[in-house]
Parts: C-alpha cells; sequence; structure tokens
C-alpha cells in the first residue's frame, strides 16, 4: 500500500451547482491521485463511503446522497473520474484500463488517509466499484451498484462479442471510433444532456435495443422531449454542461474506448467472483437491465456475488436511479451500511 500522500491544498471548484442541494455544506477540493489532479465533493466524516458517477456524468450525479450519508455519520467523496470534469486525463485510450481505473480509487483512498471504506458506483462507475472489491477486498468493506450488475471476465473480448450480438450500430460499438461520437455530443451540449437524461430515464417512452440507424448518430436514439421528467431541472443540466466544457467528451469515451485492453490485463481474475459484501438496485426500465436479460439478470447475479446482502429492481425507474428515486436509492445504501460488521457510523 502506498503511504498517504500530504494534504493538498483546497482549490474552488470550477462548477458551482446552482444550490447545495445536500443541505448538509458540501465542499470542493481537489487531491493528487497519481499524475492525476482529482477534483472531489465531498461531505461528513466518519466511516469512508467513495459515490462513483457513470456516463456521462460528473460527481452532481450523487448531490442528493451526499448530504444524506453524511448526516447518517459517513464521510462521503463523489470524485469527478479520470478524463471526467475539473478531473480531466489522458487522451490515450489506453490509459482508461480497468486496472487505471480502479488503481484511481485505490489511490484516492491512500489520498485521503483512508485504509478502508465502501465503493458504491452507477453505470460506469459500477464496474469500477465491481473491480475495486475484486482486486483490493483488503481495502474494500463493502461495495453497492446501481444499474450495472457485476459481470465476470469471460472467454471472450467484449467489444467483439457485442459487435457479433447486436452489430456496428451498437451505441458500445460505434463509440469505438476516435473522434465521431464525441463531435456529435459537444456539437450542443445542453441538447445532449437534455435529450440523453431524458430518453433514458424511466419518464420515456423510448424502448428496444441502444443500436443507432445507419447512417446516424446516438442522438437518434434520444428524441428531442417535450419537456424535461420531474427529478430534473435546467439548472442541473446546466452544471452537467458546465462540466464538459472544461473536460470535453473524449475522456469520458476511452473508458469504452479501453475495454478491450481491459479484458486483455483482467486474463488472472477470469470468472472470478466478488467475494465482499454487496448491494445491487436498478430500475426496471432502465435499458442496460434490459440488454442484460431483465429480471433474471438478478439470480444470475446472486451466483458469482455469494454475499449480495440486497437486489431488486424499482418499478418505473429508468438508468438515472440515484438522481430519479433519490430516497429509495439513500434508504437501501444506508440499510446495507448498517448492516456491515466493523463499518458502523
Amino acid at each position: 500500500m502506498q503511504p498517504p500522500s500530504s494534504p493538498p491544498s483546497a482549490t474552488p471548484p470550477s462548477v458551482t451547482p446552482p444550490a447545495d442541494q445536500s443541505g448538509q455544506g458540501v465542499s470542493h477540493r481537489t487531491v493528487a491521485v497519481g499524475e492525476l489532479s482529482m477534483h472531489i465533493a465531498e461531505a461528513g466524516s466518519g466511516p469512508l463511503v467513495l459515490l462513483l458517477h457513470g456516463f456521462p456524468e460528473c460527481w452532481y450525479s450523487w448531490r442528493h446522497q451526499l448530504g444524506a450519508l453524511a448526516a447518517a455519520g459517513y464521510h462521503v467523496v463523489a470524485p469527478d473520474q479520470r478524463g471526467y470534469g475539473k478531473t480531466k486525463g489522458p487522451s490515450d485510450p489506453d490509459q482508461y484500463s480497468t486496472l487505471h481505473l480502479v488503481g484511481d480509487v485505490v489511490g484516492l483512498m491512500d489520498a485521503l488517509g483512508e485504509e478502508r471504506g465502501v465503493v458504491a458506483g452507477h453505470d460506469w462507475g459500477a464496474p469500477v466499484a465491481w473491480n475495486t472489491a475484486l482486486l483490493r477486498p483488503d481495502r474494500i468493506s463493502g461495495v453497492i451498484a446501481l444499474s450495472v450488475p457485476y459481470t465476470p471476465r469471460g472467454s471472450a473480448r467484449p467489444v467483439e462479442t457485442l459487435r457479433a450480438v447486436f452489430g456496428d450500430g451498437f451505441y458500445i460499438c460505434y463509440f469505438q471510433q476516435p473522434g465521431v461520437a464525441e463531435a456529435e455530443l459537444s456539437r450542443d451540449p445542453r441538447a445532449t444532456f437534455r435529450r440523453l437524461l431524458t430518453a433514458a430515464s424511466g419518464d420515456s417512452a423510448a424502448t428496444g435495443m441502444p443500436v443507432i440507424p445507419a447512417g446516424g448518430g446516438f442522438l437518434d436514439l434520444c428524441p428531442e422531449p417535450a419537456g424535461l421528467p420531474g427529478w430534473l431541472t435546467e439548472d442541473d443540466i446546466e452544471v452537467f454542461v458546465e462540466s464538459f466544457a472544461d473536460s470535453g467528451f473524449t475522456g469520458p469515451l476511452n473508458w469504452y474506448r479501453g475495454m478491450d485492453l481491459s479484458w486483455e490485463l483482467m486474463g488472472a481474475w477470469n470468472h472470478a467472483p466478488i467475494t465482499v459484501p454487496a448491494a445491487f438496485l436498478a430500475g426496471d426500465k432502465d435499458v442496460t437491465v434490459s440488454f442484460l436479460g431483465g429480471a433474471a439478470m438478478l439470480d444470475n447475479l446472486r451466483g458469482v456475488v455469494p454475499d449480495l446482502r440486497a437486489a431488486g429492481l424499482l418499478p418505473g425507474c429508468g438508468h438515472w436511479i440515484q438522481q430519479e428515486r433519490p430516497s429509495e436509492v439513500t434508504e437501501t445504501m444506508l440499510t446495507f451500511l448498517r448492516g456491515l460488521e466493523g463499518f458502523s457510523a
């Protein structure tokens, strides 16, 4: 284990949320994590809970949980991950493998001076959380995943497999082309976030697999909404827009472009189970749940996560689960945290 780094000086965030929606005085600073200057939002004191966002998001996706978990007696930290927001990141997709992303989590714990913690992740943050628990169970007391269940490393390259099953138009395959998706998504960032956040929510009528029509783009899957869902405001969208004005979309898209390299590097953990205590929650209208097998996915998850203590699907909820249904997500998280031996607030 690397020794904790010396405390970095606090710096103001480049993105100021419209209000401290946590009600718990969320603060911001930058810490040195390897070669990264990682921007974090944090609140509270006590046992460490790390909150890892997904694509295309930032720390702000956890705005509802930051204060609630802090009020319950936890030290809650939500970073902008590698390539996102104020953290930024390298341009080379080979620098976005699972080992890099897990290394960032462990490095952040070291920078915070924390020996152990619970890691929670949503969307892309979920695989990072799962794999941190897999690779460093000595540092992780429990894992909470939202939207994306644990899928052990299999016998075939993931992008190749997705292409074979869904075709070149599957959104992850589309994202592999350097420069293409970032040009589309950055053309009008406000429209990008408005359309994507609405289309993938439980309020959308969109159904089916996320396969892009021939000659089209990713946003063709996300029609212009007549209005925003009740859980999302124009101020919320503005925070995401300003965050991506700092970093752009290339770093976040490189997470997808590093998938096959991650598969190569993770060969020693082929079909390995997660052994630490775990919880999983997703929306039953989440497209990720749909293409991973629907409700039957929960049975598969129990087979590879033997200490799965909670697992369920929220009716009528879409992909942005901790934003769409903050109360239920926070309650599930707190129930899990309180049940962890030696991790009481």
